[in-house]
């Protein structure tokens, strides 16, 4: 079994895949709680929890790679760094965890990986939730009393890009 992460200081994604098939997909909500180490707290019980229910059964984790540069319009310095402190803690949370040291994958590898194709000008979070709708039955979509995605399901659906690549991953190093 494989456990993909899409961690944020607001929501982190998880799945859990057992070679196609996906065992678990959730998300875990931080943005209620104001301090850094409370979300870290929060994210910390998640992880035991989890360790509780498939923790023999892990023999690989995937996380996606934080962003590394900035671009216009989007994360500023003071972002990208608190979003690098948090993947930093939660990878060592999971590896103190397991025991197993997390593989890093860049979101638009994983997609590559997957078979997602992400066309010019769209964008890639729309591409991904329509590509998992069309192609994966255990991904379910709720949506908001307006007819828009829930929030969570943006990241359920990144993490379980991350463990689907993680997957091809380990049965192409497996060759």
């Amino acid at each position: 079994m494989i456990i993909g992460l899409d961690i944020s200081t607001s929501i982190t994604g998880c799945t859990i895949v057992d070679g196609e098939d996906v065992v678990l997909n959730i998300a875990w909500d931080t943005r209620k709680y104001k301090d850094f180490f409370e979300k870290v707290r929060h994210v910390k019980k998640e992880l035991e929890k989890l360790h509780l229910q498939y923790g023999d059964k892990i023999t690989a984790i995937y996380i996606e790679q934080s962003l590394q540069s900035f671009r216009s319009g989007f994360s500023s310095a003071k972002t990208l760094s608190t979003l690098s402190r948090f993947n930093g803690i939660v990878s060592w949370l999971v590896f103190d965890q397991y025991k197993i040291k997390p593989e890093y994958l860049a979101a638009t590898s994983a997609r590559k990986l997957c078979g997602i194709r992400v066309p010019r000008g769209q964008k890639a979070k729309a591409v991904v939730l329509k590509f998992l709708l069309d192609n994966e039955p255990a991904f379910v979509l709720e949506y908001t009393r307006n007819g828009n995605p829930k929030p969570e399901c943006y990241d359920k659906a990144d993490s379980m890009v991350i463990a689907k690549a993680g997957a091809i991953c380990e049965q192409k190093n497996s060759k």
